[in-house]
Formats: C-alpha cells, structure tokens, sequence
C-alpha cells in the first residue's frame, strides 16, 4: 500500500485522489441568479443532504485549484442568498456536463444546455423543469474553508419547498428508485448510473462548445433526438464545413447508397446511432447534409 503525507503533494494530484476514490457522489445542479436577475446553472458533486428537520443540503463550490478564482455560483449565492438545487438523473446528464463549461459571467446555461428555465414558487432563482426533483432553498450559511486554489465553500442551504415529478413516485408517493434514475459523479472524467454502473463522458471543450442555443432549428427541434444528443452534438468549438461533409458522405455512400435522399427522420436517426457510440464528429456531418 502507498501511504501519503498530504501536505507532501501537489494541489491537483491531492484533488484527483480525493475525487477519484471518494465516490459516487450526487450532483447537485444549482440554479442561481446574480445581483441584476441573470440565471446561472452548474453542477457540483461536493454535496449531500445533512438533516431532515430542519431540512438542510450542503454543497461546496471550491476555489479553482489551476489559478485559485472563484465560480459565479458563489459569488451569486452570497449575493442573493437564494438557490436550487436539482436532481441529475440520465436523461439530462449530458446537458449537465454541458452547462459546466466556464462561460463568461452573464452567459445563461439554461440556454446553453438546452434546458428550460421553470419559475420557483418561493424564491428567484429559476428551477430546472427536466429535473425530476427541485429543492428550492434560502441560503443560511456559507463557510470559508481556506483562501488557496482547491479550498471549498460550503453552502448550507435550507428547503423552503421541494418538486418531484410524478412519474418517479410510487403509488403511496415514496419515490421510485429506478425511475428516478439518478446519476452520480467519481473521478476524471467517470460517472456513475444507478441502474448500470459507471461510464464515461468526455470533459466539456476548454474553448467552450458552442451550446445548445447555437444548434440548428432543424437539430433542435428533432423529433428523434434527445436532449443527451444535443447535449453531445451541442459539446464542440465548431461544425464541420461542407468539403468534410461531403468527402464523409461520399465515404459512406456504398453502406448508405440513399442516404442524400433520406428524410431528416432518416438522418436524425443514423446520427443517433453515431453518437451512440461517441463519434460525434460524424452525426453532425450527417446531421449538415
């Protein structure tokens, strides 16, 4: 066994070791609003539920390890001391990790993410109506645990009223496991399914994808994609221009001897299975036929 002296590592190798073998954990995807009302969302997996009466979830935005800033969700909880935090289930974690690209102060994720802005009942902050479970919550307290890159900030939260989708409750209204669906996070760049197990979702672009809100209408509007699949084809600095995707479909003419004749159902359906396995370079050439 290797046995380590924290103070004898770096920052980030600290930081890798404690997020890889401390897991699963859940995620919370946070919705806050800055001082003029402009909505923020972003997921952290350094959270938990910590007491029922009085109903209290903890979760940590940490300094940035790389260069010791800190995240618009902090800066907007201590603002408006106001916050959401929403489930992540299966359905929505590609557009979660999406909306975890560090876009400028301002950018909206919601719009980023393709995901729809739902109003609170209680608070200002905006819920995620894809979510299955909302929190929304007052902040009492936020503290301090140290002024260097990778030093946490815990938000304690209180639930002022929760949301939870009918289709994940039972018939005596406790919720169904399995139909809930959660996601949660390890180490790199793994996740883990309740259902399945782990697997893994590329890091969104350091040079920030382009975001659900730039995709075509006729990609956003599918009928056949989810939002998983715009969450992908959404995750990518730019689209391919018209000598790759013609060379692409000249490439797979012989498989596909129709395929500059097919419906946009047809298409919609075989970038499906693209991204299915990852190769989201492909669907979008399909998808710009």
């Amino acid at each position: 066994m290797v046995s380590l002296n924290p103070k004898d590592l770096t920052t980030g190798i600290l930081h890798s070791y404690l997020l890889s073998a401390v897991a699963p954990r859940p995620i919370a995807f946070a919705s806050t609003i800055d001082s003029n009302g402009n909505a923020n969302l972003s997921p952290f997996s350094f959270f938990n539920v910590f007491s029922a009466n009085p109903p209290i979830l903890i979760f940590s935005p940490a300094r940035r390890v790389r260069d010791n800033t800190t995240k618009h969700t902090l800066h907007n909880v201590e603002a408006t001391k106001e916050v959401v935090i929403n489930v992540v289930n299966y359905d929505i974690v590609q557009q979660m990790s999406l909306s975890s690209t560090e876009y400028p102060e301002g950018i909206n994720e919601f719009e980023k993410a393709g995901l729809t802005m739902l109003p609170s009942d209680k608070i200002k902050p905006f819920r995620v109506a894809e979510s299955p479970v909302q929190f929304e919550c007052k902040v009492n307290e936020i503290i301090e645990l140290g002024a260097e890159g990778g030093a946490g900030n815990l938000v304690i939260c209180e639930v002022v009223k929760l949301h939870i989708a009918e289709e994940v409750l039972n018939e005596d209204k406790t919720i169904n496991q399995k139909a809930l669906d959660l996601v949660a996070r390890a180490g790199g760049s793994y996740y883990s399914r309740a259902k399945n197990g782990f697997f893994e979702i590329p890091k969104p672009l350091a040079s920030m994808g382009i975001g659900v809100d730039n995709l075509p209408e006729s990609v956003k509007n599918s009928m056949i994609l989810t939002g998983n699949d715009l969450g992908m084809l959404a995750n990518v600095k730019a689209l391919p221009n018209t000598d790759d995707v013609n060379k692409f479909i000249n490439n797979i003419s012989d498989r596909y001897p129709n395929i500059k004749t097919a419906s946009h159902r047809e298409k919609h359906k075989l970038a499906q299975n693209y991204l299915s396995y990852g190769d989201v370079e492909s669907a979008w050439k399909l998808l710009l036929l």
